[in-house]
C-alpha cells in the first residue's frame, strides 16, 4: 500500500468524527445540553488518533520525505499544513476546556465555547483533508518513488503501534461507528 493511501484511509475516519462533530454542535443548539462523555472521548480520537498518531506520521516522515524530493516547507503546502494542524491543536485545547467548563458550572457560556470549537475545527479539518487529498498528496505521489512509499508505509506502521496500538486502533473505529449510530 502506498504510504499517500494509508493517511488518505485515515482521512476517511477523520471525516467521519468531524460529520459527528458537527451534528453534536447542532444538537447542542437546539437541546442546549450535550453529553459530555461523548465529547471527551471525541477529544481522545482527536487527540491520539488524528493528532499523535496521523499527523505524526505527515510531521515526522512524509513531509521530511516530501522535503528531500524538492518540495518546499516554507511558504510551500508543507508549511500551510503544518499551520492547520498547529490551529487545530488550539481548537481542540479549547474544546476540553469548555467540557471542562460545563463539567463544572454547566454554563451557556461553556456549550457556545463547545460549539465554537467543534464547528471550527471540523471546518479547518475538513478543508486541510480537502488539500492533503487533493493537492499534497498528488504532489507526494509524484515525487516519492514507490520504495520511498513502501519505506513510509511501513514506517507509518510503527507509529500506529508506538502511539496508540493495535486495540486502540480498532477500539476508536468502533466508537466512531457508535457515534454515527446516534448522531447521524
Amino acid at each position: 500500500m502506498k504510504a499517500t493511501a494509508d493517511l488518505k484511509n485515515d482521512h476517511e475516519s477523520i471525516l467521519l468524527m468531524l460529520q459527528v462533530m458537527t451534528a453534536i454542535s447542532k444538537r447542542i443548539r437546539t437541546e442546549n445540553k450535550v453529553d459530555t462523555d461523548h465529547i471527551e472521548k471525541i477529544i481522545d480520537f482527536l487527540k491520539n488518533f488524528a493528532d499523535k498518531s496521523h499527523h505524526g506520521k505527515e510531521e515526522e516522515l512524509l513531509f521530511p520525505a516530501m522535503e528531500k524530493a524538492g518540495i518546499p516547507n516554507e511558504g510551500g503546502p508543507i508549511g500551510m499544513m503544518l499551520q492547520d494542524h498547529t490551529e487545530g491543536r488550539g481548537y481542540i485545547a479549547g474544546l476540553l476546556n469548555s467540557v471542562e467548563n460545563y463539567k463544572t458550572s454547566g454554563s451557556d457560556t461553556s456549550l457556545q465555547d463547545m460549539i465554537y470549537n467543534l464547528e471550527n475545527y471540523a471546518e479547518l479539518l475538513s478543508q486541510h483533508i480537502d488539500k492533503e487529498n487533493h493537492i499534497l498528496f498528488m504532489i507526494a505521489d509524484s515525487v516519492l518513488t514507490e520504495a520511498q512509499q513502501d519505506l513510509l508505509y511501513n514506517e507509518f506502521e510503527k507509529v500506529v503501534e508506538e502511539r496508540i496500538g493495535e486495540e486502540k486502533f480498532i477500539e476508536y473505529h468502533e466508537l466512531i461507528q457508535n457515534l454515527k449510530k446516534i448522531y447521524l
